[in-house]
């Protein structure tokens, strides 16, 4: 399958980060799949990719919000999580049964409640949105 979305999360970096992408901020393909190979789990595109591009970038991995390293990925309740709150109060995930669709829908959950909300967009639309929502400065 051909990249779909790894130059737009590759231009994450200079866009929020004022530096050039450096290989060293992803993560290499083949130890991400030797990765979901050992959790026996099914990573969408867009995540798969997402992480290739940018998976060990901490000033993005780590943007307010916090995305789990690819070995912490985990299905609950029928989600493949991939992203919490500084607080752990909301976890937001793909529905696990969705995994070979290239981009898909985000849900989150309240971890109070166990409810799940659709984000009603993509995980790179979310991702997008997220990132711009973060760096973005609204005090004008």
């Amino acid at each position: 399958m051909s990249d779909m979305f790894v130059e737009k999360f590759r231009a994450l970096v200079p866009q929020y980060l004022q530096e050039p992408w450096e290989e060293a901020d992803g993560i290499a393909q083949a130890d991400l799949e030797a990765v979901f190979a050992e959790l026996n789990i099914t990573v969408p595109q867009a995540l798969r990719e997402f992480l290739h591009a940018v998976g060990n970038c901490e000033e993005l991995m780590e943007a307010y919000y916090y995305f789990w390293d690819p070995e912490e990925l985990e299905i609950q309740d029928g989600y493949l999580l991939f992203l919490e709150d500084e607080d752990e109060a909301y976890t937001w995930g793909i529905l696990a049964d969705q995994a070979d669709v290239p981009d898909p829908i985000v849900w989150r959950r309240n971890n109070a409640t166990g409810a799940w909300i659709n984000e009603e967009g993509t995980f790179s639309e979310f991702v997008f949105d997220m990132l711009d929502w973060v760096f973005t400065d609204d005090d004008d």
